[in-house]
């Protein structure tokens, strides 16, 4: 999966404008909050943030700086998975679910040593993930994107359980984590 199919997949999700009165995340266009869109040197209405800008952030951003790109390098459903999920709950997250899983599923370091669980995909996590694929190969591929999944859909619950208002939006997210 390249960087620019998993950016057209989640702008497709993501939509134009939005200012639902309950998204902490505040105004958002293409998905982009406006907290995210200032930091990347926007200065103008959210209204009016042009796609392209948009795709300049999420290559960034959410693909190339997280490590997100070279994970999709290797597994390429796992990639756009991380993106996505990235984009929707910011990327740190996903990434130390990868790590936390691949922790797991190293059966105690014999086959590929501990990671350090801190959201930074770096040399080490891509190392454990080429063993993990030279191991498990497509249904490995399956098998980790069902982990990654069932976390997202069990924080989106947490989110709404400690915040009521949030609960307005978690028949959609569910539909990331499907």
């Amino acid at each position: 999966m390249t960087i620019e199919a998993m950016i057209e997949a989640t702008i497709g999700k993501e939509g134009g404008y939005v200012d639902h009165p309950a998204d902490r995340g505040g105004p958002t266009r293409w998905g982009i909050t406006e907290a995210v869109a200032r930091a990347n040197g926007y200065k103008g209405d959210m209204r009016d943030l042009p796609r392209a800008t948009a795709v300049a952030i999420y290559r960034q951003e959410y693909a190339i700086k997280p490590g997100f790109a070279a994970v999709a390098e290797i597994f390429p459903r796992i990639g756009e998975e991380l993106f996505d999920t990235g984009v929707n709950m910011g990327p740190a997250r996903p990434a130390i679910w990868l790590q936390e899983w691949l922790n797991a599923l190293n059966q105690g370091g014999k086959l590929w040593p501990d990671l350090k669980e801190d959201g930074a995909i770096g040399p080490a996590t891509l190392a454990a993930l080429r063993s993990y694929k030279a191991l498990r190969g497509a249904e490995g591929e399956a098998r980790l994107l069902a982990g990654l999944n069932g976390d997202q859909a069990v924080r989106y619950k947490q989110i709404a359980r400690a915040n009521p208002s949030q609960e307005a939006f978690v028949y959609g997210w569910l539909g990331r984590a499907a």
